[in-house]
């Protein structure tokens, strides 16, 4: 079951993985057209806000690839190794990170008087989803930290 559920999760990761290259290259620049013939006072924002989206999905991608090297960490029983907490750590700064720019964005383009309700809402979802995130992360290293312990008092044992 565990193996089944870890093949599952990668595949999912690799959908992700594909989906978020598709919006680097296409989608984000084309809704920054869309924005820009909307809203044509604001295309000083367009660059800007394209390298912003993508430095957010770039901070999701780099999260999908610490979580495989998580998975296949799992798969091979090596998950209580310094190396998981790295690759948490990562995690972690990217959801930092991505909460960051959120909540930038949402400030300069309320700054610029460009910022329409729905992406308003947009901004303020990704932001305490972001942030969200990387509280539960912080939490998890913790029960990582305590359960790598656990393991090495236990291997002291046997």
């Amino acid at each position: 079951m565990q193996r089944a559920a870890i093949l599952g999760a990668k595949a999912v990761i690799v959908v992700a993985l594909l989906l978020s290259l598709l919006g680097q290259l296409l989608i984000v620049p084309l809704l920054a057209a869309e924005a820009v013939r909307e809203m044509p006072a604001a295309e000083g924002l367009r660059w800007p806000g394209i390298i912003g989206c993508w430095a957010i999905i770039l901070c999701v991608q780099v999260a999908l690839v610490c979580m495989w090297r998580l998975l296949s960490m799992v798969a091979r029983d090596r998950i209580f190794d310094v190396r998981a907490f790295r690759l948490v750590d990562v995690m972690t700064a990217c959801a930092i990170a991505a909460a960051v720019l959120f909540a930038v964005a949402a400030v300069i383009l309320t700054g610029a008087q460009a910022l329409p309700p729905v992406v308003g809402l947009f901004l303020i979802m990704g932001f305490f989803g972001a942030a969200g995130i990387a509280l539960l992360l912080l939490v998890m290293r913790g029960l990582l930290a305590r359960a790598t312990g656990l393991e090495a008092d236990m291997a002291e044992v046997v």
